[in-house]
C-alpha cells in the first residue's frame, strides 16, 4: 500500500504544477522578444520579401 502511495502523491503534485504552469497568463509573454506587428498566419504583401535580399 505504501508503495502505491509513495508512486502516486509525487505524479499528483508534479501534474498539478504542469498544470498550473500551462493555465498561466503570461506562457507565451517574453518581454524581450520585440513585439509582433503581423500575425503569424496572415499573409505578406507583394513589397514583403520575407528578409532575402533579391
Amino acid at each position: 500500500m505504501i508503495d502505491k502511495f509513495t508512486l502516486f502523491v509525487p505524479h499528483l503534485l508534479m501534474a498539478i504544477a504542469v498544470w498550473r504552469l500551462l493555465r498561466r497568463a503570461d506562457l507565451d509573454d517574453d518581454p524581450s522578444l520585440p513585439r509582433r506587428k503581423q500575425g503569424f498566419r496572415e499573409k505578406r504583401g507583394p513589397d514583403d520579401q520575407g528578409g532575402r535580399n533579391a
